[in-house]
């Protein structure tokens, strides 16, 4: 009895030190080559286009900055062309750029990062419940820790007469993506952990207009396009649709209208991949004006961790932190994946000014992987999204590993009862 404690009690040790091997190989990249050993960004670019042909039908944009200026582009599509100034619907990737309006009132001290959201309300209020509504701040709201479950996740909708007002989608949003709850609602306790809540996005659109006293696509239309001279991009649909607008496809490569959002904070910013490079490029060590919209001090704050997942530190104020950059700060940016095939990916290196915009339609997921193919060839550091989907692979690994070893503890424990 005494030994099969001892063969049991080396069995799990064993396991749990197999299943630790494996989650530091997948997280540290152990055994991971670069997508290119070119350190060129045309090289890169030359490296990515196998992995583009494969994404099927539709469109995509690609651009690389090096020290704040484009290094290199790329762009193909299935229809029309798309070029530097062709706008693309970006789906969440709009959250970053919503957090610099967000951030431009805190700067002016119109709001406080760390007051109650309901004093800056009068039009719609959260719903009583059971956990303190005065720990629900534009901080939390920013960073997803501010314990709503709303899961959204936005659908949008195909025609302006069935668009809901910001009040109406705060209450239950018509357009809530499958499995998404769409009541915007405090569930837990704000502060206690992270929880990605497209539905906070909208809070905070709503917060912009009643603190500015302006509609949320004119405020950031005058307080952060203008100023950062991105004349390729707003919030409002039918000025994008009388622009050069890339077509939106099906997965199968049918083209297919592009949606209309109450969520526009969360969902539904147009802009170009030059536009993008020139918001990437605002925030670079030598940026032409370093301190246009927002300080390099603001810029900072919004880049300190707010949350983690893993033990890594993966969210600041609007941002994603996707790795470390090697020189204590991050890998930061955003993406955005929604129906029926957008996604889009932003990665910049705020110590150097590198990074990489990629704009997509009708792939699935080319640009967060080729984004954070990106980030990898550049710091050798696994991006956070990156080691979400390789997490199933990481899993069979572990239990494949965890299986052959029970297997070789039951033989050696029957041979060991055959020889007694």
């Amino acid at each position: 009895m005494k030994r099969l404690v001892v063969i049991v009690a080396a069995t799990l040790t064993v396991v749990v030190v197999w299943c630790g091997l494996v989650f530091l190989g997948f997280s540290e990249g152990w055994g991971r080559a670069p997508i290119t050993s070119s350190p060129e960004p045309e090289g890169f670019i030359s490296a990515a286009r196998p992995q583009i042909a494969d994404a099927g039908p539709g469109n995509l944009a690609m651009v690389l900055i090096e020290d704040g200026a484009v290094a290199a582009d790329y762009y193909t599509s299935a229809d029309a062309p798309v070029g530097p100034h062709t706008l693309f619907q970006v789906a969440s990737l709009s959250k970053w750029v919503t957090a610099w309006g967000v951030m431009t009132l805190v700067e002016d001290g119109r709001i406080d990062l760390d007051a109650p959201v309901a004093s800056y309300l009068t039009r719609w209020r959260l719903p009583d419940g059971p956990f303190d509504e005065d720990a629900v701040t534009v901080r939390r709201l920013l960073s997803h820790t501010a314990g709503l479950g709303d899961g959204l996740g936005y659908a949008g909708f195909a025609s302006s007469n069935e668009v809901q007002s910001l009040e109406e989608s705060l209450t239950q949003a018509r357009d809530a993506s499958p499995g998404a709850d769409g009541a915007v609602r405090v569930v837990a306790e704000p502060g206690s952990g992270w929880d990605y809540s497209g539905g906070g996005y909208t809070l905070l659109q709503l917060i912009v207009e009643e603190v500015s006293g302006q509609t949320f696509t004119d405020y950031m239309q005058a307080e952060v396009f203008q100023p950062l001279g991105m004349d390729d991009t707003t919030f409002d649909f039918d000025a994008a649709s009388r622009r050069d607008l890339a077509q939106s496809f099906t997965l199968d490569g049918v083209v297919e209208p592009l949606r209309r959002y109450t969520a526009l904070g969360a969902a539904s910013l147009f802009t170009s991949a030059h536009d993008m490079a020139r918001f990437v490029a605002a925030q670079a060590p030598r940026a032409p004006d370093p301190d246009a919209v927002l300080s390099a001090e603001t810029r900072a704050v919004m880049r300190e961790p707010h949350a983690a997942q893993f033990g890594a530190d993966i969210w600041g104020l609007g941002t994603m932190l996707y790795a470390p950059n090697g020189r204590g700060d991050f890998i930061i940016g955003h993406d955005g994946d929604n129906e029926p095939a957008i996604n889009t990916a932003v990665r910049l290196d705020p110590a150097t000014g590198d990074g990489i915009v990629v704009l997509e339609t009708g792939g699935d997921l080319t640009a967060t992987r080729l984004a954070s193919e990106w980030v990898y060839w550049k710091t050798g550091k696994v991006d956070a999204l990156l080691f979400v989907m390789q997490a199933g692979t990481m899993i069979i690994w572990m239990l494949a590993g965890s299986g052959l070893i029970i297997l070789m503890a039951v033989v050696a424990g029957w041979r060991l009862r055959r020889r007694r």
